[in-house]
Order: structure tokens, then sequence, then C-alpha cells
């Protein structure tokens, strides 16, 4: 049995499809950011979109062992089919941002410490939307990326479940006002996008130079004011909105 082995591999995506939907986990709508050059990797587009094409592993090979601090993913489908039963074509079909963990490096150097992969083989997780280098392996989809990606451990089928990693954070979304301070009703598109919400759950902290974990300074049930851009952003099976961002982008605690 042949195997493939990575090293050092990493890309940054520089568009996000509108909506990821993971049984009542959904991405909310995303801006587009201006493309970059990438290296060697051949991309294409159009009107300023760029197409992430996925790196094809010949049928010979037919495992890959990631090295370091890295996950093989194996992606999750995008749905096909509406919540309302509607067929999708493949251009409004959501970018999956999920998947199950199939193998892992054998971690890194912190300090003086060898600091093994937190996530096990068969991990239902959640990567950021940008991270990683897309690859065709066996007829199906897969990612490799830094386990630093991984934004967290999904143990349920809501958003609400997921379980941040290291010094992420996850916040509900407080909803936007309705009206303006003079009582006029705003439409979807004049409501500002919200910066202020209640932390659901937090990570286990970052790791300092010596690899020892550093509890974060926010607590669950904080409302906190984050950086508006910052962090992965989705909805809910209730429709409430959820984001997922470093601790170092929550800007203040409200009370």
């Amino acid at each position: 049995m042949a195997s493939l082995h990575f090293s050092g591999l990493s890309i940054a995506s520089t568009a996000a499809a509108p909506m990821l939907s993971i049984s009542g986990l959904r991405l909310a709508p995303a801006t587009f950011r201006r493309p970059f050059p990438v290296g060697s990797l051949n991309r294409r587009g159009s009107g300023g979109f760029v197409v992430k094409a996925a790196t094809i592993i010949a049928p010979k090979y037919t495992s890959v062992k990631p090295l370091g601090d890295r996950v093989l993913i194996k992606i999750k489908t995008s749905e096909e089919v509406t919540a309302g039963g509607i067929l999708l074509p493949s251009t409004a079909q959501s970018k999956p941002q999920s998947g199950e963990v199939v193998a892992v490096g054998e971690g890194r150097a912190v300090g003086n410490n060898k600091l093994a992969v937190g996530i096990q083989p068969g991990s239902q997780v959640i990567y950021s939307k940008y991270a990683g280098t897309e690859l065709e392996l066996n007829g199906a989809s897969h990612i490799i990326l830094k386990e630093d990606d991984i934004v967290g451990i999904l143990e349920a089928e809501d958003v609400k479940d997921l379980k941040p990693l290291n010094d992420r954070i996850l916040i509900k979304v407080a909803e936007a006002e309705e009206k303006t301070a003079g009582g006029l009703l705003l439409t979807e598109a004049s409501k500002e996008k919200p910066s202020i919400g209640t932390v659901v759950a937090v990570g286990s902290g970052a790791l300092d130079e010596e690899g020892n974990r550093k509890p974060l300074t926010v607590e669950s049930g904080s409302t906190v004011l984050y950086s508006k851009y910052a962090g992965n952003e989705f909805k809910g099976a209730d429709g409430s909105g959820y984001v997922v961002l470093k601790a170092s982008d929550v800007l203040a605690i409200l009370s």
C-alpha cells in the first residue's frame, strides 16, 4: 500500500459560499474578499471571484499520513436540497466547512515539551473557512490543515452544542435592532450587523511557550463586545446567529 506524506502545505481561500448547512447548522452570509496570488496552485475564476482547486491524489496512493500538528479531514458533502425540498444547482450549494477527522500527525514541539494533537480520528469538527489545502482522495473530498485551524468539535447536530477548542469562544449573537432611535422600521438590508452577544462556551485556553494552558478570562454567560468582522458565523437550528472567534477578538465585557 502506497502512502503520501504532507508537510508545510497551507493555503488560504479567498471566497466563501453564502450558506453552510449541517442538519440545522448553517453558515451565515459572508462577504467576498479580493483574491491574491497563491504560488503554483491552479486557480480559476471570473469577475474577481476565485475558485479553490483541489489537489487530485493519484489512485496508486491509498492513504495520507499528516505530519506535525496537521489533521486530515473528510469533508462533509454539500446539501443538494433546501429545507423546503428545492433541489439546489451546484453554484448555489453551500461550501462545506465541517467534516470527520480521518488521520492526525504526531504533534508538535512547544518549548521543551512534545504536544500531541488533541483531536481524535472519528471526531466531527468545524474548521476555519479559509484554512487548509483541499485534496481529492479515493473519490472523496478531503482537506489537510493545522490543528489550530479547527475551531471546535461538533458533538451534536446544532451549533449551540459546539465545543470550542483552545482560545476560541462560541457566542450567541444579539439580534439586530428592528427600529431606529426615531422609531423607523429598518429593512433587512439596512440593519446594522451586531457585534454584541452572549458567551455560550469557551475553549480550554491557549498554550504558553512552555506548553501550559492559560485559561481564558471570559466566562460562559458573559455579554461581550467583539470585533465586527472576526470569526466564523453560523445559524443554529432555531435560526439564532452564532459566531466562533478567538478570545483576542473580544473587545470588552458588558454589564
